[in-house]
């Protein structure tokens, strides 16, 4: 595979450039959010946002969606949703005259799913997604169906400690590139929201690219260099969140997988495709570590009791793993 020039990486920020001005008409005062989700979708990544109601993630998703002009399909989760609803099932239909069940795809057939509200559904319900979020197909009745290409799934929750929400498995976290928290906004973003926005109205974009031009750029994140270093910086990242591996990690009891890695790495050539480089750095790693590893790191009783936070622990994490020493990453063209 040859990597990405310098050409290329030009003419793909203008377009990057583009998609995070339409996103920022969508969703004020949120720039690092938007800038991890677009690094999260060139990276061919599912996303989970968190946060309370109303602060806009649904907004995000359609917007994200209209920008890329891209088919979306909305499920609503709730309590009483079954696996069939959203993969679809067979209904029995008149076929050459004569009766056979036909299948009829569900919501999950479409680009983007906005998978609304998540954590509201039963577990055997959200489980139904694992299948579709790892291999990009469903399988019903022993029948396996493909999923169109480019798909995702980027879903909201809200803190599991609101009435009616159900923990989502660890599995299932675990096939999500981010976990994204959406914060409250702050007194100079609500003020730019009660001037510019009405109760019930939808913000309004156009699409900033074509289909194909997002699919280039897809394979174009791919093609992103990873030096040996940063791989090896990955790695040492990855096996520091284990117990017994690092100072930070005393309080973890359970550890990231060897999918964290590999989500690193797709996250940091994309945003550094989104810097306009070459080359994936430290920084880049550094930069999209929390929202890769947060999710994927489960604190033991002591930690949680004394107050410690998956997000503290990843901070001491990342300041005790040194880029290494004594090597300088390989860089392909332009600086970092």
């Amino acid at each position: 595979m040859t990597h990405a020039t310098e050409s290329e990486v030009a003419e793909a920020a203008k377009h990057l450039r583009s998609l995070n001005a339409g996103l920022n008409q969508v969703l004020f005062g949120k720039q690092e959010l938007i800038d991890l989700v677009i690094a999260g979708v060139l990276a061919r990544g599912h996303i989970l946002l968190e946060g309370l109601p109303g602060l806009g993630k649904t907004e995000l998703v359609k917007g994200l969606s209209k920008l890329l002009h891209l088919s979306t399909k909305r499920v609503q989760f709730t309590p009483d949703l079954l696996p069939g609803d959203i993969t679809g099932n067979p209904v029995l239909q008149e076929v050459d005259e004569r009766r056979e069940f036909v299948f009829q795809p569900g919501p999950l057939f479409a680009n983007i799913v906005l998978a609304d509200e998540i954590n509201r559904a039963s577990p055997k319900t959200q489980s139904a997604l694992l299948e579709a979020m790892q291999e990009q197909r469903v399988t019903v009745l022993g029948t396996t169906h493909q999923l169109p290409a480019p798909f995702f799934v980027l879903a909201t929750q809200n803190p599991i400690e609101l009435e009616g929400t159900y923990p989502l498995p660890e599995a299932q976290l675990d096939r999500f590139l981010f976990k994204l928290d959406v914060a409250r906004n702050d007194i100079d973003t609500l003020q730019r929201i009660v001037s510019d926005r009405e109760l019930g109205a939808e913000p309004q974009v156009d699409p900033v690219m074509t289909a194909e031009t997002f699919t280039s750029l897809l394979e174009l994140t791919r093609r992103i260099f990873l030096p040996e270093v940063v791989a090896n910086y990955i790695a040492r990242v990855v096996d520091a969140t284990h117990p017994g591996q690092s100072a930070a990690a005393k309080g973890i009891r359970y550890g990231s997988s060897p999918r964290a890695a590999l989500a690193l790495a797709s996250g940091a050539k994309a945003r550094a495709l989104m810097h306009e480089r070459v080359n994936a750095s430290f920084e880049d790693v550094k930069a999209i570590a929390p929202a890769v590893l947060r999710h994927r790191i489960v604190l033991d009783y002591n930690a949680r009791v004394e107050g410690h936070t998956t997000g503290d622990i990843i901070a001491d994490l990342l300041t005790e793993v040194p880029f290494q020493s004594n090597a300088t990453p390989k860089v392909l063209g332009a600086g970092s």
